[in-house]
């Protein structure tokens, strides 16, 4: 059974015009396309789960933390949490104590996963996120304390993570500075006040397999470890792998591997394998509908600064999506870049075309040729499942994947999928029947 559930976006529903009944010529536009938006994300939450699980079959002898962090990666927490868990997770991930606390109140119970969050500042909400039964990271011996006192506050011990920097030169206790916290951490376990149930970690370069820097930092996790167990604390688990490392790398799986970008469909590794090659498929399929479709002639300039011209007649077509909404800059086309790449048409005649010209805010422009038959309301595809636009002709899938327009920008497909704003309306779709229900509970 599938379900198609619309998440409202910031902007209130009922001050947006909705389209008209009888659009001319909008032909393509889904039946669920929703008529007052201009573009969706279509989340399948099946893919979430499916490659939940393939991840799982990457590293059969760790358990799988999903990483929702960020909104779920832009395609929703809560929903991507509960497909997560269809699919095998045991663990969400957060960064940040809000997300962790959004999870529990979404519904999320300490019966259904663990969850672990490990980005916090002085004064975080240690006392609600021990009471919500969350995991906490700590990154720096000054955490010790206030998770301590967190606790206290809340009446019950608290489960810690230590997190050692073991040379990515972000978050992390420095090695140096470990057995001055483990035996902090000793005498709070005495106190009864907390328990060290867990030792993580995160690498600098696991999305370049072979990379010196992967072998040194598992050998400083593995002194970590050693100095935390020498102290006599009973670890649950310990965690190093990233998405790339669980899938290139089994030595770092260790008890429990943390994949984020996989989990949505992408490849941690673009360079090496396509998404398809890890069993993955992308999760999110954004479209718009073309809000304007106009013949110019020849020599016409196209969006800011003219940086593209049309080299005949032709005829234009303006999708009502820009940086505002997550659409790089950085994608522009014509004598600015390759230009982001765009699903056009249907059947015989589908195509994908570059962006024309200067992305705007709120908008970008397409070239759609002199014989293009499309018009105002046609549904576009900017990326969706697929392997890509070069990889995925081999799958007999030529459509734009989110690692086409990273490369488009100059950036990673993190960012893309990420950065997709709220008036893109959500769309979730690909639940069973036994999801369905659970999906209607976390909505309530």
């Amino acid at each position: 059974m599938t379900v198609s559930t619309e998440v409202p976006s910031e902007v209130p529903t009922d001050t947006v015009p909705a389209a008209p009944a009888d659009l001319p010529h909008a032909d393509n536009v889904p039946d669920d396309f929703p008529d007052h938006a201009l573009a969706r994300a279509v989340v399948d939450l099946s893919a979430v789960r499916d490659n939940v699980r393939a991840l799982a079959g990457h590293a059969p002898g760790a358990a799988v933390m999903a990483v929702v962090k960020a909104d779920g990666y832009g395609h929703g927490m809560l929903p991507v949490a509960r497909a997560a868990l269809a699919g095998g997770a045991t663990w969400l991930g957060t960064a940040v104590p809000a997300e962790a606390l959004a999870l529990r109140a979404g519904g999320v119970t300490a019966a259904d996963a663990r969850v672990l969050t490990w980005l916090a500042t002085p004064g975080a909400p240690f006392d609600r996120l021990v009471a919500a039964g969350v995991d906490v990271g700590v990154a720096a011996p000054w955490a010790l304390d206030e998770v301590a006192a967190g606790a206290r506050a809340a009446g019950e011990p608290a489960r810690v993570h230590l997190k050692v920097d073991t040379g990515l030169g972000r978050s992390g206790i420095m090695p140096a500075d470990l057995p001055d916290v483990v035996r902090r951490a000793a005498a709070l376990k005495a106190e009864g006040v907390l328990r060290v149930v867990g030792v993580m970690s995160h690498l600098a370069c696991a999305d370049e397999p072979g990379h010196p820097s992967i072998a040194l930092q598992a050998a400083a996790f593995d002194a970590a470890v050693a100095v935390v167990e020498a102290s006599g604390a009973a670890l649950e688990v310990r965690h190093l792998a990233n998405s790339a490392a669980v899938l290139t790398d089994p030595r770092l799986h260790y008890d429990l591997v943390r994949p984020g970008i996989a989990v949505y469909g992408h490849s941690p590794v673009p360079q090496l394998a396509a998404p398809g090659d890890h069993g993955l498929r992308g999760a999110m399929t954004l479209q718009a509908r073309l809000a304007t479709v106009k013949d110019v002639p020849a020599g016409h300039g196209v969006s800011y600064g003219h940086h593209y011209t049309t080299p005949r007649d032709t005829r234009l077509g303006v999708v009502p999506l820009g940086y505002a909404d997550g659409i790089q800059r950085h994608a522009s086309g014509g004598s600015l870049g390759v230009g982001g790449p765009v699903g056009v048409g249907s059947g015989e005649s589908a195509r994908v075309l570059r962006v024309a010209g200067r992305v705007c805010m709120d908008q970008f422009v397409l070239d759609l040729g002199p014989d293009a038959t499309e018009h105002a309301g046609d549904v576009v595809t900017l990326f969706g499942a697929s392997d890509g636009v070069e990889r995925g002709a081999a799958r007999g899938v030529t459509l734009p994947n989110a690692e086409d327009w990273a490369r488009a920008a100059g950036t990673i497909s993190y960012e893309i999928v990420t950065g997709i704003g709220a008036r893109a309306v959500r769309v979730y779709t690909g639940l069973d029947a036994t999801d369905t229900e659970t999906w209607k509970e976390v909505q309530r």
